[in-house]
């Protein structure tokens, strides 16, 4: 685990960059959607498994697999169910062509009283 709570400014609510490794989904921090610089870990033994958790999760702004296997990385963007999806690198960054709005699920804004109007652009194929 690398904690951030020694870097993080004194004067109000903040976290520094943290890491949490294995990562099981009976914790908190699995269940729970986190905005900010955390990073959960979760360890799998089979592709298949990964999809299952990823897509079980109520959660789906991003995933990332990190694999040597070319065909398990392939296979495992067209499965799994998330609106953001990092092959072998952490998953993307916000940027103006990737907006973490466009999640799934639970976190989609669609169908959520934002006052915000749900995009209509449809993501790009994976």
């Amino acid at each position: 685990m690398v904690d951030g709570r020694d870097s993080a400014p004194n004067d109000g609510f903040f976290l520094g960059a943290s890491l949490i490794d294995n990562v099981t989904p009976e914790m908190n921090n699995y269940q729970d959607e986190i905005f900010g610089p955390v990073l959960g870990i979760t360890r799998v033994d089979t592709d298949k498994e990964a999809v299952r958790l990823a897509n079980d999760n109520p959660y789906g702004n991003g995933t990332a697999i990190f694999t040597r296997d070319g065909g398990v990385a392939h296979q495992f963007q067209f499965d799994v169910q998330a609106g953001i999806v990092g092959i072998n690198v952490p998953i993307p960054h916000q940027s103006p062509t990737i907006r973490l709005g466009a999640g799934s699920k639970a976190s989609s804004v669609t169908g959520i009283s934002t006052g915000l109007k749900p995009s209509t652009s449809t993501p790009a194929p994976r």
